[in-house]
């Protein structure tokens, strides 16, 4: 399965036919990987100081290891940005993630209770909002992050409509 155009509204999927997956926007790959940064590159600076002046210039060495953190974590927060993927389907939404242990979460439209877009200052400056889904079952409760404020919100309203429809009948 191939995950869609980023951040592109994917056509819904019938209840038999394979989901058509949407991928997340790329610029939730930069904030993740620039917070990665702005923790770790300030914590290698303090860290190889406080160790130079109190326990001397070799112990200083190991403050290269939370820089050794940065080099494992860029490829790593790549790896899990392509892992996340939703699909609508005729019934339910499929949300799909992880890369050594796969996640997917099926909400019933039926089922949702409360559809919220966030969006904190950091999300804001870069142009990124997350969905999350909220069901009875707070097992079941769902965020699909990084979202375009735009796709954001056409899928509350969409997901909004669904469920009200299908928990009509309940």
């Amino acid at each position: 399965m191939e995950t869609g155009t980023e951040g592109m509204a994917a056509p819904r999927a019938g209840a038999g036919a394979e989901p058509v997956w949407t991928g997340l926007p790329r610029g939730l790959l930069k904030v993740r990987r620039l917070l990665l940064v702005l923790w770790l590159v300030p914590l290698t600076a303090a860290v190889g100081v406080l160790l130079g002046v109190f326990a001397g210039g070799v112990w200083a060495a190991f403050a290269l290891l939370p820089l050794a953190g940065l080099l494992w974590g860029w490829p790593m927060l790549g790896r899990n940005w392509r892992s996340w993927r939703y699909a609508e389907r005729a019934d339910d939404l499929l949300i799909s993630r992880g890369v050594l242990w796969r996640e997917e979460t099926i909400v019933p439209y039926g089922r949702m209770q409360l559809v919220e877009v966030t969006s904190g200052p950091l999300e804001r400056k870069f142009g990124l909002a997350s969905l999350q889904l909220h069901t009875a079952a707070a097992a079941t409760d769902a965020t699909i992050p990084g979202l375009t404020p735009a796709e954001a919100e056409r899928l509350r309203d969409r997901l909004t409509e669904l469920g009200e429809a299908r928990s009509a009948g309940l």
